[in-house]
């Protein structure tokens, strides 16, 4: 655990110290949101914190690389280093595109390029475990690597349009991810537990923490598509890491949750990006539109529409965040009628603080 934590904790605070450097970098080469009519933001804001996120996840990546209990992941093959790898390019593509803009099909040539990049160096799906039986073929796991990478990176880079959120919500993410990882691999191998999977998750939650104090509101600077498509790509490589790779029963014979864990569990700490990606894309084809049109429709815009504050907006999406991610991870180590019971509480709770502000409506109708 504590070469896990040092790994997080380089990441973070490399992250925190450069994102001031990636701010004046911005404003060097212009690379400022403007106040568009869909944005909650009053003033032109720098983009580009994509450029210290992944200066911490570089950074976090040697360290790891030296400490005696890691040393085999990045040593033994290259797949530690191709996600590195396929993080610069997806850093390069989106940095690109804050600063001069990109179309569309380009940023998703970039993104499934990327995704080849880390199937070719064996970070790839290898089984889809159903109750022990292998399902699929070499050529159709690939092709699912790169579409999970690809729907990763833009569910993730959908939910990026309030101060803070993306930031957080992926944080929450990796967190939830990693103590799935961690508790998985302990179970499957007790005399070695160092995980490639486990070490992404704490470099990406590093990350997210070290440039969350400069995001959160007012926000100084933004991620921009250079740290929305890393983060998302770095979940993604996390997810399929271990995915598959790990038979989920050694965590207890007498459970067959677990089984299906592996399957549920990518989707589960994205369902919050992921449910607002598709019902964007539905809306936007329903009207006519592309699917890559902006609106003011996101989850997050009718957040705001409810009555809630840009921080309380924040502040909800995150705990639904943790109540499903962190649901989804308890179901692999306790009893479901604990995580269930626990489960239906939280989101009593949630239901509660989320539709808070209608029930202020009611009391004080608006004046005719």
């Amino acid at each position: 655990m504590r070469s896990y934590l040092l790994v997080l904790v380089v990441a973070a605070a490399v992250t925190y110290l450069l994102t001031p450097v990636a701010r004046r970098f911005a404003e060097r080469f212009r690379a400022m949101t403007p106040v568009r009519e869909r944005d909650v933001h009053s003033v032109p804001t720098p983009r580009l914190g994509g450029l210290a996120m992944f200066s911490g996840l570089a950074a976090s990546f040697v360290v790891g690389s030296q400490v005696p209990f890691l040393r085999d992941i990045f040593a033994s093959s290259r797949s530690a280093w191709a996600v590195l790898a396929a993080a610069g390019l997806v850093l390069l593509i989106g940095a690109v595109d804050d600063v001069w803009g990109l179309d569309p099909l380009t940023r998703l040539a970039g993104q499934v390029l990327a995704g080849g990049l880390l199937a070719w160096q064996g970070v790839q799906l290898l089984t889809l475990p159903v109750l022990g039986v292998t399902v699929g073929s070499g050529g159709m796991f690939l092709a699912l690597t790169i579409v999970a990478v690809v729907v990763t990176i833009n569910a993730v880079n959908f939910i990026d349009g309030l101060d803070g959120l993306a930031a957080g919500v992926m944080a929450i993410a990796g967190a939830a991810f990693f103590v799935y990882t961690y508790q998985l691999t302990r179970a499957a191998s007790p005399s070695d537990y160092s995980s490639l999977a486990a070490v992404i998750a704490a470099a990406m939650v590093g990350c997210c923490i070290g440039f969350l104090p400069h995001n959160f509101h007012p926000a100084r600077i933004f991620m921009g598509d250079s740290g929305s498509y890393l983060i998302g790509l770095l979940l993604a490589a996390s997810a399929i890491s271990v995915t598959g790779q790990i038979d989920p029963q050694v965590v207890s014979n007498a459970k067959l949750v677990p089984a299906f864990v592996p399957l549920l569990l990518p989707v589960a700490v994205l369902v919050i990006p992921l449910a607002d990606l598709l019902l964007a894309v539905a809306r936007r084809l329903k009207n006519g539109q592309s699917p890559f049109a902006a609106d003011r429709m996101h989850l997050h815009h009718r957040l705001l529409d409810l009555g809630h504050t840009q921080v309380r907006a924040v502040l909800i999406m995150y705990l639904w965040a943790s109540v499903i991610a962190f649901g989804s991870v308890s179901l692999a180590f306790v009893s479901w009628h604990v995580s269930l019971g626990i489960g239906v509480v939280v989101v009593l709770v949630g239901v509660a603080l989320t539709m808070g502000p209608l029930r202020g409506r009611r009391l004080h109708p608006p004046a005719s």
